[in-house]
């Protein structure tokens, strides 16, 4: 099935290449414009149904997954609650190397400067009005009047904050707040199946988008998309060296053998697109190199929804990419902002196809950047989510390697092996 949906992605990326660059040729440049507006009633449409889903999935999600956090630190093993802590420490740090890491990198390679895309009069005064709040008025604005108001102008900061107060309760209040985080649980998993449904129109709003950026401004623009990939495979490259690196200061040489050991759910992860696909074969891995069941099967599980280091460099790349694009300069302040909301909204949202581009639009809603720009990384979002989903499976693999070193639960390869068969020792 991901094997079509690629070849149905790439069939719409030619036939949208194809497309656009006949127009192009043979069309004067108001006429093209013109063309290209046509093209925008799908594309239009599909950012609809991509803004429909963004408000109720966010909230579930993130209540979901903090009750999760509540319940993950409740059990009775006096370690628990260390463990929990020095897990959930090591993915804070990991995050924010990861949104810091595409931070940087996007502002140091530019690939979205220069494409100078016109800015829809709307978001143009949307801009003015957001660069001119102050910090009075932002710290006000984080705290929603109402719930529905909120979710209505998906407002994501006010969401996040409502979600943090109920998923906290949750925790609190025993079996009413399970019942509650059940029904969240419930609410999330339709959410993620009509997203699986909006995804399937992805083809379309890609040849749409490409047929119309190429229509209006030639096959240059494909050059943009080259940097775009090469600059972000560029920065996964660099995530990884650091993650190797940590490995092997806490770790010490041995953790080569770890990626030896994970090669095989890596490659799978890569050609599936998927992190979650190589789950077993992960768990596997890190079993046979040392590491105990109790810290694998608690820590891994956790690092899906918490310790996404590749989903998350790319929502900082992305969206800063987006703004390079149009032309908008994002202040150092708005820019830390993000990576805190961030931090945030990208947890919990580990099983839901296509994530990061969820993410990514409910950021460009915050941060009054044109929602249009989600367009311009569809087409090779497949692509690129092929190398951030492998880095997931790499840093998931590190995290628990650490936790397990830290807790003195790593085992040589031999150990391991005795105690998973102990009838043949």
């Amino acid at each position: 099935m991901r094997n079509r949906f690629t070849q149905l992605i790439l069939g719409a990326m030619v036939l949208g290449i194809v497309t656009g660059f006949l127009l192009n040729a043979n069309l004067d440049p108001d006429a093209a414009k013109t063309v290209a507006g046509y093209f925008s009633i799908i594309t239009d449409l599909f950012l609809r149904l991509i803004k429909m889903i963004i408000a109720p999935l966010v909230l579930t999600t993130l209540i979901v997954g903090i009750a999760h956090m509540g319940d993950s630190g409740s059990g009775d093993s006096p370690s628990l609650g260390r463990v929990t802590a020095r897990t959930l420490g090591w993915f804070v740090c990991a995050s924010s190397v990861s949104l810091l890491l595409g931070l940087f990198m996007v502002n140091l390679l530019q690939p979205g400067v220069g494409l100078n895309l016109p800015l829809p009069d709307e978001h143009a005064a949307a801009v003015l009005q957001g660069s001119a709040l102050n910090l009075k008025d932002f710290v006000t604005h984080l705290v929603p009047r109402s719930i529905a108001e909120a979710m209505a102008t998906n407002e994501i900061l006010q969401i996040v904050v409502f979600a943090v107060f109920v998923g906290v309760a949750c925790t609190k209040l025993g079996h009413h707040g399970k019942v509650v985080a059940e029904f969240a649980n419930s609410v999330a998993n339709v959410m993620l199946r009509v997203t699986s449904y909006v995804m399937r129109a992805a083809p379309f709003a890609i040849f749409a988008a490409i047929a119309a950026a190429v229509t209006t401004n030639g096959l240059d623009i494909l050059v943009t998309y080259g940097k775009f990939m090469g600059g972000f495979y560029l920065s996964l490259l660099i995530l990884w060296l650091l993650l190797a690196l940590a490995g092997l200061v806490i770790v010490g040489p041995r953790i080569r053998r770890m990626f030896a050991l994970i090669r095989a759910p890596i490659l799978l992860a890569f050609s599936t697109a998927s992190s979650e696909a190589a789950y077993p074969k992960t768990l596997e891995g890190l079993e046979r190199f040392g590491v105990t069941k109790r810290i694998a099967s608690f820590v891994l599980p956790i690092g899906y929804s918490f310790n996404l280091d590749g989903s998350m460099m790319y929502c900082t790349f992305a969206v800063l990419f987006i703004a390079q694009a149009y032309g908008i300069h994002v202040p150092v302040g708005d820019q830390i902002s993000m990576l805190l909301l961030l931090m945030v909204t990208s947890k919990g949202m580990a099983g839901m196809p296509r994530a990061s581009l969820v993410v990514i639009a409910a950021t460009l809603t915050t941060f009054k950047l044109p929602e249009a720009g989600l367009l311009l990384i569809l087409g090779v979002d497949q692509f690129l989510d092929m190398g951030r989903s492998a880095t997931n499976v790499v840093g998931n693999a590190v995290a628990t390697t650490v936790v397990a070193k830290w807790e003195k639960e790593l085992f040589s390869e031999q150990t391991a092996a005795a105690i998973a068969s102990p009838d043949k020792s």
